[in-house]
């Protein structure tokens, strides 16, 4: 009863989730956070941040009758209408952002919970709303966000943005209109806070409301885009669009929420904009023209040509006279800045044409921008003149007309004040160059003056303004680029042209009698063709050969930085032995995190493993993962494997290969010691520190396995007798004779194998007893009769010894791994630099071992590190190789399996050792996954980023050991990597593969189950009812859906489920859209992006922690918003191209990149796997950039985007990530076709533009070289070699060259020549070789460097890197002249195939043969016409590298072409290309199957292209008509005639050639239904006789010859191919006129290429040895491992490949 009277205890209060679990579908999944009662919700930050997001005091008052609001994102869902799905998303999203920084901040900064929470919140609340408060600054308008929030209010607002983000889809890619939303939304929210009754949006109605008009423009925009056809300027992409919203259209719609007005919606707005076609561009037109590379990059083209004019003043001056006036000489330099003058006029209207298209939605001020500016260039292209002019004594030409203006006076003064006045702008340009800190402050600033200033020097933009750098980076790139300038400056001036002036100033005087051709300009003075013939390919020269000077400088200067980062002091196995000892203290300063002095306090006190325990345990995780990966045998992984400390054992433990062979070694040392020497014997011993560390390792090992044997304490004692008699330096001689020590060594080694053995438990105690006392009979005979151990050891003793055996440890792990450890110890006599084996496993220990000792920074703890995701896009390739796809055979009979056994025979052991104790349906299963991970298949890349789980789960339970009791530590063990990691695949067509039941989508669905933190993203296509009375109509409705695996129903559960407004890859390019729609189930503050083709490694993994502390640490100016990491190319071994390109790659991801980041700070995103700042980018626009066509390389647009919104892009060579590439000459030639149209598209976009404006002057230089100028110079290379043999052509069709160039004051000057040995350095791929010879050195050795350099010119490198330039070259014209880019799929299978003749046709036709036999041609007769410089070895060299470009284009693919010369498929070849020839095309047909309709599709560009890309086609053509007009006048039957009638004859000719085949024609008589065969046959007769009788006529009265038969042939040829292409470019009024017989030449041209590019490789087929010869230059690489790879291409296989 007196119970009773006790009061009842109220109910304790619900946890901070219980509300949140209604809010959960019980029919979806949770993605990580569960909200209910599991362990990972009692976490005290879980708790802190579930707390704020659900507390819901100061709303109380502002909610809807009859709603329920949990938290405050339920509460804006009900204000707005946001879908549950992204509700639910974006509040797990917030909830592990504030508890990932709430504890990094209480743990840091060692701040109260509350203090630390107001930290956390206002860190989100800065990092999400910081571009919202720009964009507020920009526009001038008040921000929306409360002055004096409270904590609550301020997650209210990083909410809202969430939210708003999470539906927005496309929207995403404008960030400023997600800024206007947030804007108009905030407002909204403000109203209520101030108490405005709350109206509740039902569920969607943000998505139709708002979302989906505005996806309706962008979709309708992209309608305009024709797939990629249609002009740039004729359609509004994501940039334009997002514009709209900083412009001042909008600004003013901003400022009439002042006036208490409501905003109008965003696709209101947009709608203004894009009404009419006029109306499609904002600021910035993207047109096709060369032009925009002199426009982006004026600044540095005014300085090349104002330095070139200069340095032929002073060369021309100079020259031939030894009393050159400096006062005239400094007059008539000066003249270059009316030069400057007129650049800028130039510029200036280029500026007004090519922005025209933008100023009906431009502001005001930017039009007249333009407009004052080419007014005021035109005035000073006037005034500098007429200055100029008055300075100079008795002028005469152009300057005597100026000087009239200026009434005839002179005034040398005059000129220098007019010149100052006009550099007062670049003056004050110079000083805020040398000030970056106030040109920041000016750019960035809201003064009205200043920004009149700003506004005339640049227009004023949202992003781009205040891009600089620190003093010190700008010193750094500033001084390099002065040198580079200066050597190249001196070396154009010295070598280009100074020889060239006196050879021009004799040209100029000679008089020319002797013209060879009919003058159609005639009285031309000073021979002006000679000179411009001469002088074109060396100012081309001039202007390419700064990449040749950056690439240079880079490469010396890149490879001494990346000595300073300690790149390459550990790159052998012997030096990983060298510094062994060290590496321990180097992993605790890099990985071992310091504790706080509370934590510090709390673990003095428990069992935490010590230091060394940390690196043994990372270490044997890394070797164990090479076991799995196959990479080691299970005897290199004992070798490898580093021991747990013995008890009692002094000095730490090494890997056994590090001690391999020391005691074997020992023992031969020792046997031959006596008593007595035991100092020599110490010292001997003791000068190898691994010898020390063997004998000790052996003794104390030795001594726990039989204490732990031995059951007596008798016995015991014995054997510690033997031990300590052992023990001590002195003592060990004096008791024990040295001779002993084999044979006991090999009976310890019968011991040990007895334990090794399976016995039963008697047999193995009987045989470990015998075993015990057949040593312990070896030890007296070995001890000196004094020691008192002679006594305790007699043999009838020992025989009752050693029975008592204790087996109950023998079956433990740690008791094989001693006795393995000890076994290998004793026996073991190989050399320990060679394990392991493998050359893989050997890379990657030496650069883990070697990234140690690199500038890293110091990892946190576990729970203080940044979280962050991985997101990987897939859209239909590979997942996991199918057996039946293993085991298909290729043409040549060769299956993927036994091509990757015969590749990695020794990886292909290992796995065999792994499998042989599995079941036949497990080995089924880990056989597909052994050949998937070899190849590039998203199962590979799973695999590789899963490591960073299993990093963070080993660095867990490194600091969380299994000693502590406290609950939350071990909740925190298991769930950290949860809360730290993601993994996202974003998997675009999973949907359709699981409706179309693909067995791709089970392998994705195992890749769940392996891996339940995986989650995959897909777009869901459902047809669903529409809610109208439609009679069951339906319509598309496209989600965004989150999953993962259920490993207990093996199946997959959704998470969340996010409606679409439509299809998202509609609108922009597939990956970036793919990539975008998955962005908002990523978490935490970083991301990583990784591609299909790529893979990770455990001990990288490891380094995620100190990377991503690279984040809080200023480089320069500013903090890092992505940074970059190198990588290692993974196919390299597969062939000599996969080499070639490995190697590329491989200078570009290290010494390229590296030099980029710092000093030039250019560094940009190249793709993957670069590390982004997740909410940076989030908040800015995203990883990428997605708008048709202009954004094909969507990677790199991340780092233009991040640079001009004043991020920062760094590089670290202390990680790297794997990579795979394109391996067959086919794959890799599409792919750098990609790259070269994507480059091309790149030149023409607002970025490139804006980076290149707005940059200083040296930082330009560095962006225009690494980017834009890289492709642009590759195509002037090519370009010089036209400009130089049409010049030659010229000179000696007309005679000049023999009358002029065999002057006796001109006959030795090899100016030219000696000018073009730049370009021959750059066609020879030689900027591409230099860098890679310098990080192989660096890394590798300079010996192996040279090495692989002679060894990659014996396997025709050249040829290739030769090739690939005319790729580069070809793709970026055509891009930029006519467009056409597109996403070229490259393939990424195994097994290098033979490919067809036709295929390589098809292919390069237009980019190669038919360029190469242009220059072919060029150079033909030249060496027949030509006379001079024949004994110029310079002459020569040029000469040869021309040759060697033709031969490369014409015969490269068919040289990197497996089995290109046998003979059976070059029949095979030689019939398909015959049939392919002959089929006709049409509606269907593919190009593969028709010379037609592959016709067609190669004139498809011409289609689209503009009247002016027309006009340039058929100006360009025109040049093969200069053949005809030549030669003509050089047949002997023209009789030296110089007459016109001459060249009208040869056109006579010419259409005789053209139109009498086509009368003959069977096809032709056919069109008319005629059946007269014998009239036609009597006609084809008739005309053959009248040839012939003209022919005979020709011969004996006209003077024709024989060589002017074939002179003909050169001279008529082109002429045909100038009227297909011209044909071409006119084909939409030729159509229904010529087009057919248009296209029947053509034909016969295709097949007369065809037939003189097969005639040599049918030859070189005949001959046996070449096909052999051929094989070894293709897979050298593949033989040094033991490849035969003639037998694999033969597909003779044997027996024993198969798998047993």
């Amino acid at each position: 009863m007196a119970s009773s009277s006790v009061p009842k205890r109220p109910p304790p209060p619900p946890p901070p989730f219980a509300r949140l679990m209604r809010s959960r579908d019980p029919r979806n999944e949770y993605n990580i956070l569960p909200f209910d009662g599991s362990p990972i919700m009692k976490l005290p930050e879980i708790e802190i941040a579930v707390e704020a997001v659900t507390k819901m005091k100061t709303l109380s008052s502002r909610k809807i009758d009859g709603v329920d609001e949990i938290d405050i994102f339920s509460w804006l869902s009900s204000l707005f209408g946001f879908q549950k799905g992204n509700t639910t998303n974006q509040r797990e999203h917030l909830i592990l952002l504030l508890a990932n920084i709430y504890t990094r901040k209480k743990d840091l900064k060692r701040c109260t919970e509350v203090e630390a929470l107001k930290g956390a919140i206002k860190q989100s609340k800065q990092d999400f709303l910081n571009n919202y408060e720009l964009w507020c600054n920009y526009m001038r308008t008040k921000s929306n966000i409360r002055a004096e929030e409270t904590e609550q209010e301020c997650l209210i607002y990083v909410a809202l943005y969430l939210l708003i983000w999470g539906e927005a889809s496309n929207i995403r890619f404008m960030p400023e209109c997600i800024c206007y939303i947030f804007h108009k939304m905030a407002d909204d929210v403000n109203q209520v806070f101030s108490g405005d009754k709350m109206i509740q949006n039902p569920d969607g109605s943000f998505l139709s409301n708002v979302i989906k008009p505005i996806y309706e423009i962008l979709s309708k925009e992209a309608g305009k885009n024709k797939g990629g056809k249609a002009s740039h300027s004729r359609w509004s992409n994501y940039d334009d669009l997002n514009e709209c919203f900083w412009s001042g259209k909008c600004s003013l719609e901003l400022r009439k929420q002042k006036e208490k007005m409501p905003l109008r919606a965003a696709h209101e707005i947009l709608e203004k904009f894009t009404d009419g076609w006029w109306k499609s561009k904002i600021n910035f037109v993207e047109v096709r023209t060369y032009w925009q590379v002199y426009r982006s990059f004026d600044r540095m083209w005014v300085f090349f040509i104002m330095a070139l004019q200069a340095m032929i003043i002073v060369a021309w001056t100079q020259s031939g006279s030894t009393s050159a006036n400096n006062e005239v000489v400094l007059r008539r330099v000066l003249s270059i800045f009316i030069t400057y003058a007129i650049l800028s006029f130039f510029r200036a209207i280029l500026d007004v044409i090519l922005s025209i298209h933008a100023w009906r939605n431009s502001d005001l001020t930017q039009p007249l921008r333009y407009i004052l500016k080419l007014v005021v260039a035109a005035i000073w292209a006037v005034v500098l003149p007429v200055g100029y002019s008055t300075s100079v004594k008795n002028p005469t030409g152009p300057l005597k007309f100026l000087n009239h203006w200026a009434r005839d006076s002179h005034n040398q003064s005059l000129y220098n004040y007019i010149l100052v006045l006009y550099m007062i702008p670049d003056l004050l340009a110079i000083m805020l160059f040398l000030l970056p800190r106030l040109r920041e402050k000016m750019e960035l600033s809201d003064w009205p003056v200043i920004n009149i200033v700003m506004w005339w020097a640049q227009p004023k933009l949202y992003v781009g303004r205040g891009m600089h750098v620190g003093t010190f980076s700008l010193l750094k790139y500033t001084i390099f680029w002065v040198l580079v300038l200066s050597v190249k400056l001196a070396f154009s001036y010295f070598v280009e042209i100074l020889p060239l002036i006196r050879p021009t100033k004799v040209i100029m005087k000679i008089q020319v009698e002797n013209y060879r051709l009919h003058k159609f300009v005639p009285n031309v003075k000073h021979n002006m063709g000679v000179i411009i013939a001469i002088w074109s390919p060396i100012i081309l020269v001039y202007f390419m050969d700064v990449q040749v000077w950056y690439t240079i400088f880079s490469t010396l200067l890149g490879g001494v930085l990346g000595a300073f980062r300690h790149l390459g002091e550990i790159r052998t196995i012997g030096m990983v032995h060298s510094r062994f000892e060290s590496i321990f203290s180097k992993f605790r300063s890099c990985f071992v995190p310091l504790h706080s002095d509370a934590v510090t306090e709390t673990l003095s006190t428990s069992k935490e493993p010590n230091e060394n325990e940390y690196f043994c345990c990372m270490w044997n995780e890394f070797i164990r993962s090479m076991r799995i990966e196959d990479l080691i045998s299970n005897r290199d992984r004992e070798l490898l494997l580093l021991p747990p400390p013995l008890a009692n054992k002094p000095g730490d433990q090494f890997p056994l290969f590090l001690l391999a062979s020391k005691i074997p070694a020992a023992i031969n040392i020792a046997k031959e010691f006596k008593r007595k020497d035991h100092a020599e014997l110490e010292k001997v011993i003791g000068s190898d520190k691994y010898t020390c560390a063997a004998i000790l390792d052996c003794y104390y090992t030795l001594k726990s396995l039989i204490f732990l044997l031995l059951k007596d304490e008798d016995d015991k004692k014995i054997v510690d007798e033997v031990f300590h008699a052992a023990n001590g330096k002195k003592l060990f001689l004096q008791n024990f004779n040295m001779s002993g020590m084999p044979l006991l060594a090999v009976k310890l080694e019968k011991f040990l194998k007895i334990l090794m053995a399976d016995y039963g438990d008697e047999e193995f105690k009987s045989k470990i007893t015998t075993a015990l006392q057949e040593i312990m009979y070896i030890i007296p005979e070995s001890i000196d009769d004094n020691s008192p151990l002679k006594g305790a050891l007699k043999r009838d003793e020992i025989s009752h010894k050693f029975k008592n055996i204790n087996t109950s440890d023998i079956k433990k792990n740690i008791w094989s791994e001693k006795v393995n450890r000890l076994h290998l110890l004793l026996t073991f006599k190989e050399s320990g630099t060679d394990v392991p084996l493998n050359s893989e496993a050997r890379r990657r220990i030496t650069f883990f071992v070697n990234s140690l000792f690199m500038n890293m920074r110091s990892a946190p703890k576990v729970s203080n590190m940044r979280s962050f995701s991985v997101l990987t896009p897939h859209y239909n390739e590979e997942v996991v190789y199918s057996d039946e796809e293993l085991n298909k055979e290729n043409e040549d009979g060769v299956s993927t399996l036994f091509y990757l056994k015969t590749i990695y025979p020794d990886e292909w052991t290992n796995f065999e050792e792994r499998m042989k104790d599995k079941l036949e349906e497990e080995k089924k299963e880990e056989r597909r996954k052994w050949v998937s991970y070899r190849g590039q298949t998203l199962s590979r890349s799973v695999r590789g980023m899963m490591y960073y789980k299993k990093a963070l789960e080993l660095q867990c339970s490194m600091e969380f050991t299994d000693s502590i009791s406290n609950e939350e530590d071990c909740i925190r063990k298991q769930k950290l990597p949860d809360l730290k990691f993601t993994y996202i695949i974003s998997c675009q067509i999973y949907g359709n593969l699981k409706r179309s039941k693909d067995p791709r989508q089970k392998d994705i669905l195992n890749l769940m189950i392996m891996y339940p933190s995986l989650r995959v993203a897909y777009i869901d296509e459902v047809d669903e009812a529409l809610k109208e009375k439609t009679e069951g109509k339906t319509e598309k409705v496209y989600y965004s859906v989150l999953i993962k695996g259920d490993t207990i129903n093996y199946s997959e559960r959704e998470i969340y489920r996010i409606r679409l407004p439509g299809s998202p890859t509609k609108i922009g390019e597939g990956k970036p859209e793919n990539q975008n729609h998955a962005i908002i189930f990523t978490r935490g503050e970083a991301l990583q992006t990784i591609d299909m083709n790529q893979d990770n490694y455990f001990e990288e993994a490891f380094k995620m922690r100190n990377v991503l502390e690279e984040f809080p640490h200023s480089h320069g100016a500013q903090k890092p918003t992505i940074l970059g990491l190198r990588e290692h190319v993974f196919t390299g071994s597969v062939s000599s191209l996969a080499w070639f390109m490995s190697n590329q790659e491989f200078s570009f991801v290290t010494i390229g990149q590296r030099f980029l980041a710092s000093p030039l700070r250019v560094r940009f995103h190249y793709g993957h796997p670069d590390i982004f700042d997740r909410i940076f980018h989030i908040t800015r626009g995203g990883i990428s950039k997605a708008s048709k066509t202009i954004n094909l390389s969507e990677d790199i647009f991340a780092g233009f985007n991040s640079t001009l919104r004043l991020g920062s892009v760094t590089h670290h060579d202390y990680m790297q990530v794997g990579k795979g590439r394109d391996v067959g000459m086919n794959q890799i030639s599409i792919f750098e076709a990609k790259v070269a149209n994507g480059n091309g598209e790149q030149t023409l976009t607002r970025d490139v533009h804006r980076l290149g404006c707005h940059f200083d002057f040296f930082r330009m230089l560095s962006f225009y070289c690494t980017t834009v100028g890289f492709y642009f110079n590759s195509l002037v290379t090519v370009l010089i070699v036209y400009v130089f043999l049409y010049g030659r052509l010229y000179m000696v069709m007309t005679g000049l060259e023999r009358e002029i160039l065999e002057d006796p004051q001109i006959k030795n000057n090899n100016a030219l020549e000696a000018a073009l040995v730049t370009q021959s350095f750059i066609q020879m791929g030689m900027l591409l070789v230099l860098p890679m010879l310098m990080e192989i050195g660096l890394e590798k050795g300079f010996r192996t460097a040279l090495g692989d350099f002679f060894i990659m010119q014996l396997q025709l490198s050249s040829v290739f890197f030769t090739f690939q330039l005319g790729t580069k070259a070809h793709y970026f014209g055509k891009t930029i002249l006519h467009g056409g880019s597109k996403y070229r799929a490259t393939g990424r299978g195994f097994v290098v195939r033979h490919s067809k003749f036709a295929d390589n046709y098809r292919l390069y036709s237009r980019s190669h043969f038919v360029k190469a036999l242009e220059l072919g041609l060029l150079l033909v007769i030249y060496e027949v016409y030509g006379e001079s410089y024949r004994s110029s070895s310079l002459y020569l060299f040029i000469t040869f590298s021309m040759w060697f470009l033709v031969g490369s284009w014409l015969f490269a693919p068919f040289i990197f072409n497996p089995s290109g010369f046998e003979w059976q498929k070059t029949v095979n070849d030689w019939t398909d290309w015959k049939w392919w020839m002959g089929i006709r095309g049409g509606v269907g047909i593919q190009p593969e199957n028709s010379w037609e309709s592959w016709w067609d599709k190669e004139q498809e560009h011409l289609r689209y292209t503009s009247i002016r890309g027309r006009v340039l086609e058929i100006l360009l053509a025109l040049r093969f008509f200069v053949y005809q007009y030549g030669i003509v006048y050089q047949l002997d039957i023209a009789h030296h005639s110089r007459s016109l009638l001459v060249y009208g004859l040869s056109w006579c000719a010419v259409l005789v050639i053209l139109i009498v085949p086509k009368m003959v024609s069977v096809r032709r008589l056919q069109m008319f239904h005629m059946d007269l065969q014998l009239p036609l046959r009597m006609l084809k007769g008739l005309l053959y006789l009248i040839l012939l009788a003209v022919m005979i006529i020709l011969f004996k009265f006209c003077g024709l010859t024989l060589s002017d038969l074939f002179a003909s042939i050169l001279a008529f040829m082109p002429t045909g191919w100038a009227f297909i292409l011209v044909g071409q470019a006119c084909r939409p009024c030729l159509h229904k006129l010529l087009w057919e017989p248009i296209k029947e030449v053509a034909r016969a041209y295709d097949f007369m290429m065809g037939l003189l590019l097969f005639t040599p490789i049918a030859f070189l087929s005949w001959l046996p040895a070449v096909n052999e010869f051929q094989t070894r230059i293709l897979f050298n690489q593949a033989f040094s491992r033991g490849l035969h790879i003639s037998m694999i291409l033969a597909g003779k296989k044997d027996g024993g490949a198969s798998f047993n």
